[in-house]
């Protein structure tokens, strides 16, 4: 009986054991919920552990003046810049006020929204998704046979939407033209013609919506940027996925990179994130909200627009640092590790004639590419060179320029980059050093 007992405490031991060694692997690899944010709350983000006076040494000058000299040209309350260097961080500042009524200045933590930016994101997605194998550019998306082919999805006017691939939504080809009005803010009239509260009105919504009407052209026979397209991507990635977009997009895009506070914004001022700045319109303009139901307008702001809805097209919010962290991580003029293979960085970085880029704005061809994002209350620019130096600007105003603002904040970093004579030679993104995150388990998602 004794020898019984003593078996008995060790299986006990041995058990409780492997129970443990087996919590702890699950853990450190993100557990095996799909859904749950991998990386430690106990690990301070990057925001936190860099402030203005790492980038006080003087050298960069020309872009503080640079850039405070658009703030005061077009009323513009406050910037924040970072700079990369072949992947290293060496600049990273913030230049004016986060909140003008709280006399904050704005620091590298802090959140900006960055409007089309988001664009670049998930298109980044949807490229890493093709190498785990999860989909392929050259997939349908509506019909029967399409990604997206949930019976309400199925009540299509058009039957060319059933051309239409994921590709022809990463390149703005798809068959949507704005000229006729885009859907992602028309919240207002697809409520009353789909017979639902303004309040109501979803992503499935606009696309049912958007369903019930012709498309302008063939698909892939020219091309219209379009936020709609990107908006229906992000609908993709939630059906092959089985999880909601900005989930999938956090745990298995940015997490894994260190990337922790980028998220999808809030629409309201009251809602804004504890860590974002304030968003200035630049004038008294106000629209009918598509967040109540009341006929109420207000400032195009904070209500104007739905960023929720936006998302995968417009709806990010997060840090110049954050951002470069993504675009150095797919940059191949870097020595480190790509998170993306050469083959989907040409694919994303390449110049298809009469066709937008995947993701970015534009490029010249030469390797150099950029991104722009304008929306009320922001002004954002993504600008990767091809000498290996990216840089981020984002602003929290907006302008009578819009996008064409980003051709002044082009000239002005233009300019002071070619003034500095010596490059630093620390990096900032050290501040990026977390504990070890195993990648999450794709099987996870087939």
């Amino acid at each position: 009986m004794r020898r019984l007992y003593i078996t008995g405490i060790v299986l006990k031991l041995f058990i409780f054991l492997v129970c443990y060694l087996w919590d702890v692997t699950i853990s450190s690899s993100g557990n095996n919920n799909a859904t749950k944010i991998l990386r430690s709350e106990q690990v301070k983000p990057v925001q936190f552990r860099i402030n203005n006076e790492l980038s006080d040494s003087g050298e960069f000058e020309h872009i503080e003046s640079g850039i405070a000299f658009l703030l005061g040209k077009f009323d513009i309350k406050g910037a924040s810049v970072a700079v990369a260097k072949e992947g290293r961080l060496v600049y990273a500042k913030g230049i004016g006020y986060a909140n003008v009524e709280a006399n904050e200045p704005v620091e590298p933590r802090h959140l900006f929204r960055i409007a089309s930016v988001s664009k670049l994101i998930t298109a980044i997605t949807i490229m890493k998704m093709t190498e785990m194998n999860l989909l392929g550019t050259g997939d349908k998306v509506f019909g029967e046979k399409g990604i997206l082919n949930d019976s309400a999805y199925l009540q299509y006017v058009d039957p060319r939407v059933e051309g239409i691939t994921v590709n022809h939504l990463l390149n703005h080809s798809a068959g949507w033209n704005r000229r006729y009005g885009d859907p992602m803010i028309q919240h207002h009239l697809i409520a009353k013609e789909m017979n639902i509260e303004i309040t109501e009105v979803k992503m499935p919504d606009i696309l049912r919506y958007t369903l019930n009407n012709p498309l302008h052209y063939n698909p892939g026979s020219r091309t219209s940027y379009s936020n709609l397209g990107y908006a229906i991507l992000g609908e993709v990635i939630e059906a092959v996925t089985g999880m909601e977009y900005e989930t999938y997009v956090r745990n298995y895009i940015l997490l894994p990179l260190g990337i922790q506070e980028m998220r999808i914004g809030k629409n309201l001022l009251a809602d804004r994130n504890e860590n974002e700045v304030k968003h200035y319109d630049l004038t008294d303009d106000q629209r009918f909200s598509p967040l109540n139901n009341n006929n109420r307008v207000v400032p195009l702001a904070y209500g104007g627009n739905n960023l929720e809805t936006l998302g995968a097209a417009g709806g990010w919010i997060a840090s110049p640092v954050e951002i470069l962290k993504l675009v150095v991580s797919i940059d191949n003029q870097t020595d480190g590790p790509s998170f993306l293979t050469q083959e989907s960085i040409e694919f994303l970085s390449g110049r298809v004639p009469d066709r937008y880029p995947v993701g970015w704005a534009g490029t010249d061809g030469r390797g150099n590419l950029w991104r722009t994002g304008s929306l009320a209350g922001t002004s954002a620019l993504v600008m990767r060179q091809n000498d290996g130096i990216s840089w981020v600007v984002l602003f929290n105003s907006s302008s009578y320029r819009g996008n064409n603002l980003a051709g002044e904040i082009k000239k002005e970093m233009k300019a002071a980059l070619n003034k500095l004579e010596r490059w630093p030679d620390h990096d900032l993104f050290h501040y990026f050093e977390t504990p070890p995150l195993l990648y999450p388990d794709i099987a996870l998602l087939q």
